[in-house]
């Protein structure tokens, strides 16, 4: 579960960024909550929970969860796509195998090539770290 504090923005970059599609929602009203439940295409079973709750509340970093981590068809495409979204790459995939970026909540997203590293490329190989993952 992973607790956030938009959920448009949030779906927007679990969905449309990272290509996570959403399964099933739960709102209720009594509780104030909805629960969103999103998977990788094809691996409906390793599922993530999107907790939105509609009154607002501060999380930090502590309160939400430590880091999720996704086998991605090029991690130099999906790195590019979320750059051009205004997404920060915290840890480049210098490697051709590994990145780390931030959702929207701050919740750290690791990304991991599937099968071999990817050959090194720019502006890949040689840009700095950001901030922490």
């Amino acid at each position: 579960m992973v607790r956030v504090t938009d959920i448009d923005a949030s779906l927007n970059f679990y969905c449309n960024l990272l290509g996570l599609v959403e399964l099933r929602r739960k709102e209720s009203e009594q509780g104030r909550f909805t629960l969103v439940f999103l998977a990788a295409p094809g691996d409906e079973q390793a599922q993530v929970e999107l907790t939105w709750n509609w009154d607002p509340e501060e999380y930090g970093e502590a309160r939400n969860f430590g880091h999720l981590a996704y086998a991605v068809d090029d991690i130099y495409a999906l790195c590019q796509k979320l750059m051009d979204a205004g997404v920060t790459i915290n840890r480049p995939p210098r490697d051709g195998h590994m990145a780390f970026v931030r959702s929207p909540d701050n919740i750290s997203i690791e990304l991991l090539q599937k099968g071999d590293a990817l050959p090194a490329a720019e502006p890949w190989a040689s840009m700095p770290n950001s901030g922490h993952w």
